[in-house]
């Protein structure tokens, strides 16, 4: 695979990257993947880092996590109660502007949880369907992701209720 020329590219390799380190479980190589206030140039001993760049996340769920400490917290939280995750992204749409770029999708999730007895197999698994929006920023070091925003699909009605349908 060659690498990334466009920023459409680019935006997709990090955006790629982002959801390949949650399946791996990798906090590491996660957190990196984070704007921080250096990678704008921004001193921090000398600015208060809420000030520039401040990111967010919003878990489907959850309220919202500013700032690197809240953000980074919830996947840890996350990675350490989660032995499974897989993520199946459809309905990808990436747009560039300037120094950010906004990805949308689908998040197709399979994702499974601790065993329920000590020693056994993994824990039941589960699907999920959310829709996230991803914004990420031009740095020097490559686009990092700037917030997160997930939200869950509403189950389709299948039918039970409706004012035709037998009781």
């Amino acid at each position: 695979m060659s690498a990334p020329h466009t920023d459409v590219e680019q935006v997709e390799a990090a955006n790629t990257a982002y959801y390949e380190a949650m399946e791996r479980g990798d906090f590491e190589e996660l957190s990196a993947l984070w704007l921080t206030p250096s990678d704008l140039g921004v001193d921090e001993e000398y600015h208060d880092p809420a000030d520039t760049g401040v990111i967010s996340c919003v878990h489907p769920g959850w309220p919202v996590l500013t700032g690197r400490g809240e953000v980074l917290r919830s996947y840890a939280l996350i990675m350490a109660n989660t032995d499974y995750i897989q993520f199946f992204l459809t309905d990808v749409h990436v747009s560039v502007t300037g120094n950010t770029a906004l990805v949308t999708c689908t998040e197709n999730i399979l994702s499974g949880g601790p065993a329920p007895a000590a020693g056994g197999e993994l824990g039941p698994l589960v699907g999920q369907l959310v829709v996230a929006t991803n914004v990420f920023r031009r740095t020097g070091l490559g686009w990092k992701l700037w917030s997160h925003h997930a939200s869950p699909v509403l189950a389709e009605n299948d039918g039970a209720g409706d004012d035709d349908t037998p009781a």
